[in-house]
């Protein structure tokens, strides 16, 4: 039987009074305040995630800190914390940590946790990516664009996710535009691209004007607030955001109801698997971070697999190809933490619709 672990915590003080109803009558500082007196503790035992090949279990373990208190706190308090919660996992027995959520973004994403622990450490951020990917042409498709014929545009082009995804969006995307500050490493990974793919991709550091004409966008920056507000986006665009903290307004959600906007892809992991914990989602499914820790417990490759912020289109590659062959794969999509249906796709569709004939 295989072993891992993985971290989660509240993203905010609602998440806390899902545990503890008590807390919804205490104002949000004080619950805060309480969490640092908490230690990391199991929050629920993982069993039958099963493939062809292995079988594994695992633990939810849980960093007690909100997402604005990892965000907020000294770099130091916050990784002794997620620390503490790596420990508990390799008492519990597991062989492999995952870091989740905001974990994973705080200091030097995961290098320094993985150095203070005695079993490998994974942020997810490849299978993050493959399933980011594999989602924007899904989500795409099913706002009638074909890939080829759409105006694509990739936002924090010269990060280390973002370099991968416009990569491997300009292998079937003919209109492609990567969107960055630095104009000249814009047009190295042009080059790059072009010597690659053979694709001719064009750069630019005019955001407002990327997303006015772009059709399909995936964003992933470094930014610490929304870059992305209602009146950037064209009728019926689509957006992956995958950056931590989020590029895409939450006034997106509200005031553009012809737009979609999407996380990345919910996984669905093969076996009866049981989370023991409710998360948001319907059963068996997982978030893409989630499903690299068990995808590498399953193979037997306990090691700090994608860790640190370099990735590679070689290391995504990998990480799908060993997803496929455990029988992990792409089942939903999430909005604004919450699971969009196809109903809700429909409903974008149509309020798109109307909006392109009235303009």
């Amino acid at each position: 039987m295989e072993r891992f672990a993985f971290v989660i915590h509240p993203l905010d003080v609602s998440d806390v009074a899902r545990k503890f109803p008590f807390v919804r009558f205490l104002p949000d500082r004080w619950v805060e305040r309480m969490l640092l007196l908490l230690p990391p503790v199991k929050v629920s035992h993982i069993t039958g995630v099963r493939s062809p090949y292995a079988e594994a279990e695992g633990w939810f373990v849980s960093c007690p800190l909100t997402a604005r208190q990892i965000m907020s706190l000294p770099p130091e308090y916050v990784l002794e914390k997620i620390v503490q919660a790596g420990k508990l996992a390799e008492k519990l027995g597991a062989k492999i940590l995952g870091l989740g959520a905001f974990t994973k973004v705080v200091g030097d994403a995961g290098v320094t946790v993985a150095r203070r622990l005695n079993i490998p450490v994974t942020t997810g951020n490849s299978y993050t990516v493959a399933t980011a990917v594999e989602a924007t042409k899904e989500a795409a498709r099913l706002m009638g664009y074909q890939l080829e014929e759409a105006a694509v545009a990739v936002i924090g082009a010269t990060g280390a996710i973002g370099s991968v995804c416009a990569e491997l969006l300009a292998r079937e995307a003919q209109d492609l535009t990567l969107v960055g500050r630095n104009l000249e490493r814009l047009r190295n990974l042009a080059e790059r691209i072009r010597h690659r793919t053979g694709l001719a991709v064009k750069i630019t550091d005019d955001l407002k004007g990327a997303l006015r004409r772009a059709d399909v966008v995936l964003t992933v920056t470094s930014a610490v607030e929304a870059i992305i507000e209602p009146e950037d986006l064209k009728p019926g665009a689509v957006v992956c955001d995958v950056a931590r903290p989020r590029d895409v307004s939450r006034r997106v959600a509200v005031e553009r109801p012809d737009v979609l906007v999407i996380e990345g892809g919910v996984v669905e992991v093969p076996g009866e698997v049981n989370f023991n914990f409710n998360f948001g989602f319907p059963p068996r499914m997982a978030y893409a971070c989630m499903a690299e820790t068990m995808i590498l417990a399953l193979e037997g490759r306990y090691e700090s697999y994608t860790l640190g912020r370099d990735l590679t289109v070689e290391q995504v590659e990998e990480i799908a190809r060993l997803a496929h062959k455990h029988g992990f794969k792409l089942a939903g999509f999430r909005s604004f933490e919450r699971a969009l249906t196809p109903e809700d796709i429909e409903r974008v569709r149509e309020h798109a619709h109307r909006k392109r004939k009235a303009v």
